[in-house]
């Protein structure tokens, strides 16, 4: 099973934004992926996260994987499969059809403070478009 983190972080909202993805393969071994992102709220930046981490664990092959994210909107929205801003529903509905191609998936709510390897690669990615 691989464990991915993912998290999204925006300075502004919207503003400079940044989508962080933290993968433990296993034998010790991690993926750390930090993608900037255009203008955009938080909350979008999150569900680039995910949707960033989905299309890379099914172009390398990992089919049975448990996802971490400290946002409970993309939690939540998963487990009902059913999001009420309509903004967010195309998120979704890509998430959704992303996620019926994996064997195994789990989505598990966790603190922001066990989150703080996709947090870091999130604000990397916004820190990187400032020019820092």
């Amino acid at each position: 099973m691989i464990d991915v983190y993912i998290d999204g972080a925006s300075a502004g909202n919207p503003g400079y934004s940044g989508a962080g993805v933290w993968i433990k393969i296993g034998n010790g071994k991690t993926v750390e992926l930090s993608i900037p992102l255009p203008e955009m709220s938080n909350h979008e930046a999150e569900y680039e996260a995910l949707l960033y981490a989905l299309t890379y664990c099914l172009e390398h092959d990992f089919k049975e994987v448990s996802f971490r994210t400290d946002s409970q909107l993309i939690d939540q929205a998963l487990e009902k499969q059913f999001v009420k801003n309509k903004k967010y529903q195309p998120y979704l509905k890509r998430a959704l059809a992303l996620i019926e191609q994996f064997d195994l998936f789990f989505m598990l709510w966790i603190p922001s403070q066990k989150n703080k390897q996709a947090d870091r690669l999130a604000r990397k990615a916004i820190l990187e478009q400032k020019g820092y």
